[in-house]
């Protein structure tokens, strides 16, 4: 397979222009001596990280945010050389790769700050660590509530714990997109509770040279919060943090997702469509079959929706299947096998968003781009040009095909 060349069944092209694009965005809103963290976990939001963290960079992300230590050296093997910062758990007894590699680690606990240490000791090595303040989230981190003495006891301690160097704290917010919190006052409680514990830290001698707070919301919905750096996101691919959310501009969606159709054929009046025989045609239709499935990311939730087929919208008939499902093209004039068919994205003049596909099925924009499957090679644009791709099944022996 030449390297401009990948199979087209199901694919999904990934802009990285888009993606600089919201960065700038992010760093025209924060302020000039603000750093931003890009957040690239869960391979960029299924978007493909080995070519979306060096486009941050190169764009001038000051650090990186992934959820456990292999996406962390994974950012390290590909040459990413920013700060990275680990936001979840990761096994103690790694201390030294962490110290080896520069990586900082999140503590969020006594006991996990103790363990750490006694590891980094043991291994001769210091691993700079961000304290985790639970101001409301509730997952992990030191809980706080007005006047913790006691909390702010436990994160001094930690912080002055032998191999361990606190280069960093923060917090995360629970509806700072207005989801759950429609007047923001929730926010500005879990603000109000970081910045106390911070001074309250500060009082015992513990000073940090980064306070973070804002995730993709709270950049634009709280900019008093925005301190020595902000944690962008979902923002970043281009899809907004919630529906009830308005930002002060546009983001350009970086990713599409396309198919083709593999037949086409004519249902009779009483022909019945899929597992379950869930459609019965009450009249004749046109139906294309197309090779696309739960498999790849597009599950039977999104069976009540539609695609894009040459501009025109195709409803999904029958349930969706582990590898293809059916369109009712009725009415669109010329469907043969091999024309493109729009998951998500653009085709002709219409646009089928993310938002649109997972409305009133119990999904967010996130979970629909981080679950398209590892079978569905990434395509990657630049300037107008294909700047390469990512195939998870062939891997580097694509080339060779």
């Amino acid at each position: 397979m030449e390297q401009n060349s990948y199979l087209k069944r199901t694919w999904a092209n990934i802009s990285l222009d888009a993606i600089v694009e919201n960065y700038r965005f992010v760093r025209k809103h924060a302020a000039p001596d603000v750093k931003v963290m890009a957040v690239v976990k869960a391979d960029a939001y299924g978007h493909g990280v080995k070519f979306v963290a060096p486009a941050l960079q190169e764009a001038g992300a000051d650090w990186f945010a992934v959820s456990n230590l292999e996406e962390a050296l994974q950012l390290r093997a590909i040459g990413i050389a920013r700060p990275i910062l680990i936001l979840g758990y990761t096994p103690p007894q790694t201390a030294k790769l962490l110290a080896r590699h520069k990586i900082s680690q999140t503590v969020f606990d006594r006991g996990y700050g103790e363990q750490l240490s006694a590891a980094a000791r043991e291994a001769g090595v210091t691993v700079s660590v961000h304290i985790k303040v639970d101001t409301g989230m509730s997952r992990i981190g030191f809980v706080y509530r007005p006047n913790s003495g006691e909390a702010a006891d436990e994160m001094a301690a930690v912080c002055r714990l032998p191999g361990l160097y606190p280069e960093g704290i923060f917090t995360h917010f629970a509806a700072a997109d207005y989801d759950g919190d429609p007047d923001g006052s929730f926010t500005k409680r879990q603000g109000d509770l970081f910045l106390e514990a911070v001074e309250a830290l500060t009082r015992r001698g513990i000073v940090f040279s980064l306070r973070h707070a804002c995730n993709s919301a709270g950049i634009f919905t709280h900019p008093a919060l925005h301190l020595d750096m902000v944690r962008p996101g979902i923002v970043l691919y281009g899809l907004k943090p919630s529906a009830v959310m308005e930002l002060p501009g546009s983001l350009r969606p970086a990713m599409e997702l396309k198919t083709v159709v593999s037949m086409r054929k004519t249902l009779h009046a009483g022909m019945t469509v899929s597992y379950g025989r869930t459609y019965t045609a009450s009249e004749d239709r046109e139906a294309a079959t197309v090779p696309i499935g739960y498999a790849d990311g597009y599950i039977r939730v999104f069976g009540k929706g539609y695609m894009l087929v040459k501009g025109r919208k195709a409803p999904i008939i029958g349930r969706i299947c582990m590898d293809q499902l059916v369109l009712d093209v009725t009415g669109i004039d010329g469907v043969q096998p091999g024309d493109e068919v729009t998951v998500f994205g653009r085709s002709g003049n219409e646009i089928l968003t993310v938002d649109e596909i997972t409305a009133g099925t119990g999904l967010i924009n996130y979970e629909t781009v981080c679950i398209v499957g590892k079978r569905v090679p990434r395509i990657f644009y630049q300037g107008g040009q294909m700047a390469g791709q990512l195939n998870y099944v062939i891997g580097e022996t694509a080339e060779q095909w």
